[in-house]
Formats: C-alpha cells, structure tokens, sequence
C-alpha cells in the first residue's frame, strides 16, 4: 500500500514539475513556430503532425493530474517503553527522522517504505520554485495571436487531411519501405484526423465557456380551418445543447444541426405535406412517428407540437445512440412538456429509446411499424445509410398495411420517411450524402416492394444556420416502391 501510495504521489510530483518546468520532451512552444505549414501538408510525415497536435494540446488542454490518494499510510515506529510508565523513551513529535527510519529498517529487516511516503508528501507539499516558467507558459496560453492562428490552422487540416491520410495507403510515409505497414499507417493518420476534431471542439468549447447553451426556435405554423383558410400561428421550442465529446466523436448529437433545423421549419409551414395531420375520424390507432439519430430532439418536439390537439393522441419515439445524448434528449423533452398529468389535453408525450443501427434491438415501442420516420443529418460514415436502410425496412409501415389512417393514400403506399442531409464539399465527410442516393434507387426499374427515393429537393443554406462545411441540403422524401 505504501508503495502505491508513494508513486501516486510522485506522479503528481512529476506532472507539476513538467507542466511548469517544461522538460525538453514535454514543453509546449508556440503554434506559429512549431506548426507545419499547411501548404506542405502533403510532406509532411505522421510523427510531425503527431507531434504538433501533442504540441496543441499540452499548451491548451493539459491533462489534470492523477488522483492523490485518499489514505497514506505511515508506519508505526517500534521504540522500546520506559521500564516505569510505559511510555517511549524519546518524545515523537510526528515526524521520522532518517535515522530512526535506518534504525527500523536494520530491527525490522524491512525497506524505508515510511521514509518514501514521507518524502513524497513532502514533495507534494512544496511550493514550485521555478515560477518563471509556469509564468512564461501561461502568457503563451493567454497570446490571443497565437490561439487564433493554432484554431486556423486545426480547422485548415482537417479540411486538406483526406489525401494527407490517402497519401499513408500507398507507403509513402518516412518509415514505410515498399509500402509496408502501409494499413497500419492509415489507420494511425485517421487516428490524428480524430485527435485534431477533438481538439477543435475542445477550442470551441472553450469559446462557449464551456457550458451548455439554451437555444429557443420559434417555427411559424400553418394550419386549415373549416373553410380551408389557412392561419399561422407560432411554435417554440427550447433546447439545450449541450458541449460536446472531446473523446467521443459519436457524442455529435448533443448540438442542434442546420439539417433538423430547416426540415423543422419546413414540417411547420406545411404539415400536411409531411403527413403530420389529424386522422380520419373513424380511426382508432394513433399516428405513429419515429425519429432516427434525433439528437437534441427538434424534429420530435416539433411534431408534437405540430399533433398537439389532434386525437388520438399520436405516438412519438425519439431514438440515438449516445448515453450522454439520450440524457440530454430527455431534458429538452422534459422542457417542452413538463406536465405529467392524464388530465392535460395539450400534452403530446415522446418517448426517448436508444437504438443501436448497426445492432438493433426492436423492443417495445419499437416492435410496431410507423407512419412517418423522420432523420436529420444522420450519415456520418459511410455505413450509416446502409444501416439506417435495414433499420427502416423493419420499422416503415408497409403497403397495404392498417396504419393510423385505417384507410386511404397513405394505407395503400405505406409510411414515408423524410430525411434531410447536409451536402459537404469539404473534410471527412465530404460526399457522404451520395450513399443515401445510392442506397435508395431501385435496383429494376419495375421494381416492387422496394425502399426507393420518391422526391429530392435542394435546400440553400440559410445565414446564421448550420456550419461552415455544410454548402447546401438534400431533403429526400422515401417510401415504398409500388
């Protein structure tokens, strides 16, 4: 136990010294002299990138030191008694000397294990000497100049890094002889391109003042009265968005994308288009609305209160993946509907489930068939539309099938699905959006029974919506093929 003690402690000794010392092997320099130009990006070699984004975030985002354990243990000293009170023949003011300790070791035949810990706690608790240093250092990180130009030149590199990493594939790396190694390359370059997102969310967190942000939407709603004159009236959302993952890339749905965004509006100004109406009278079952990769919930909370009066009441699962983005997802709900009570007309409740595409579980609510599936911005690999494909296939009502309508258009072609994607030009995800082209066209041109794009429609980017690698969006609407 001493011994664990001691080299937690000298772990904490030693993390002090090399953030404020800065050893040669650890000390952070400034981005303007120690990052490789982006124009030579091309030649330059894994262990340079590596080096530099170490460089980023040893100077921005130094790792907090381990644990101090929380018991040290001090060996008892074993002084002989006084021959008439029984107590020790020398006062102990608490405190070992290195002779008793000596003394110990040589009665005892053990090492100078109390002596370790003592020293070490005695390390721990002197002040840092070399202030120059950590002052310097911290000058360094407070250089407006020099964040500025470490974020500009992250962002640049992961917008040139596709062929910077394509470039390891065919060994022309230092290191690689004949292209050997030459996956193993890859992979560790993708690994950088990983490394420097995470960093870059890291940098952007820190502009947020790393906390979560409320964000409140306002969607004009548009609705037929009895005449068929439409009236619009206003929808609000609040949501929180939360920082996200700088160690899970998969975390990306704790913030509200200009994907859900733009489709939001879009369900709003026309929800019959959407298939977001009331049912004929004569229906029992409700509408059944699915959410794929919901995120921070948009879409679900604005079909709700799109379906607030409608009866029925419908049911609205809202599905992801992440843990952290599930939580939050049920917060943003919890804000838009507080109210629990059966005796509130207005409540439309969404139920929150983690759904796994590429494992899928189809538990309850998910056991039933939708009318509508909704997705906004969910293809960020290059399987994600393949697995959504079988996910839908097991989840959209089919054709011909008692759905909430009973009967009519919608029983006879099936449920749709709506799914809107951003269209980037630039970075890893550049292109993505053709998988769900892909995917989606039919394989005869007869074909039956098939998921297939029905309609496609190009939507601009709007100011102020969505990030700077999205250009535009492609809303596909996909049923079955008939």
């Amino acid at each position: 136990m001493e011994g664990n003690n001691t080299m937690l402690l000298k772990s904490h000794k030693s993390h002090i010294l090399s953030t404020a010392r800065a050893a040669p092997t650890l000390n952070p320099t400034a981005p303007t002299t120690s990052l490789p130009p982006l124009g030579r990006l091309m030649s330059a070699s894994t262990e340079q990138i590596s080096t530099a984004l170490a460089n980023l975030r040893l100077l921005y985002f130094p790792s907090p030191p381990p644990p101090l354990p929380k018991n040290i243990t001090i060996p008892k000293r074993n002084l002989p008694k006084h021959l008439t009170n029984g107590l020790s023949s020398i006062p102990d003011s608490g405190y070992a000397s290195a002779d008793d300790d000596d003394n110990e070791d040589d009665a005892t035949g053990g090492s100078s294990r109390g002596s370790m810990v003592s020293s070490a706690v005695e390390a721990w608790t002197q002040p840092e000497r070399n202030g120059d240093a950590e002052a310097e250092l911290e000058l360094l990180r407070a250089d407006p100049f020099e964040r500025a130009f470490a974020i500009k030149w992250v962002t640049g590199f992961i917008s040139r890094c596709d062929m910077w990493v394509e470039l390891a594939e065919g060994g022309v790396d230092e290191g690689l002889v004949n292209g050997a190694d030459e996956n193993g390359e890859s992979i560790t370059r993708e690994k950088l391109v990983e490394n420097a997102t995470a960093i870059l969310s890291l940098f952007s967190r820190d502009e947020e003042e790393d906390c979560s942000v409320t964000r409140t939407f306002q969607f004009p709603l548009a609705s037929g009265d009895d005449e068929g004159v439409e009236e619009e009236s206003i929808i609000k959302v609040e949501l929180n968005d939360a920082p996200l993952s700088s160690q899970d890339h998969t975390s990306v749905g704790l913030q509200s994308w200009g994907s859900s965004i733009l489709l939001s509006e879009k369900m709003a100004a026309s929800p019959a288009n959407f298939s977001l109406v009331q049912p004929s009278t004569n229906l029992r079952k409700p509408l059944r609305i699915l959410e794929l990769g919901a995120g921070t919930g948009l879409l679900s909370l604005v079909a709700a209160k799109i379906l607030a009066e409608v009866e029925p009441k419908p049911v609205i699962v809202a599905t992801d993946y992440h843990p952290d983005v599930l939580e939050n997802l049920k917060q943003n709900v919890h804000t838009n509907f507080p109210s629990t009570s059966s005796l509130d007309s207005k409540r439309c409740p969404i139920d929150v489930k983690c759904l796994d595409w590429e494992h899928p579980q189809y538990d309850a609510p998910l056991d039933e068939r939708f009318d509508v599936i909704l997705a906004a911005d969910v293809v960020y690999h290059p399987d994600h539309a393949r697995w959504i494909k079988d996910c839908v296939e097991k989840l959209l009502r089919t054709p011909g099938t008692c759905g909430s309508e009973g009967s009519g258009q919608r029983s006879r072609q099936g449920g749709v699905v709506w799914m809107m994607i951003a269209i980037r030009s630039t970075g890893r995800h550049e292109g993505l959006h053709a998988t769900v082209d892909e995917l989606f066209t039919p394989s005869t041109e007869h074909s039956v029974g098939e998921l297939i794009i029905f309609e496609k429609e190009e939507v601009s980017k709007q100011d102020g919506v969505g990030r700077a690698d999205e250009g535009s969006y492609t809303l596909f609407k996909i049923g079955w093929s008939g």
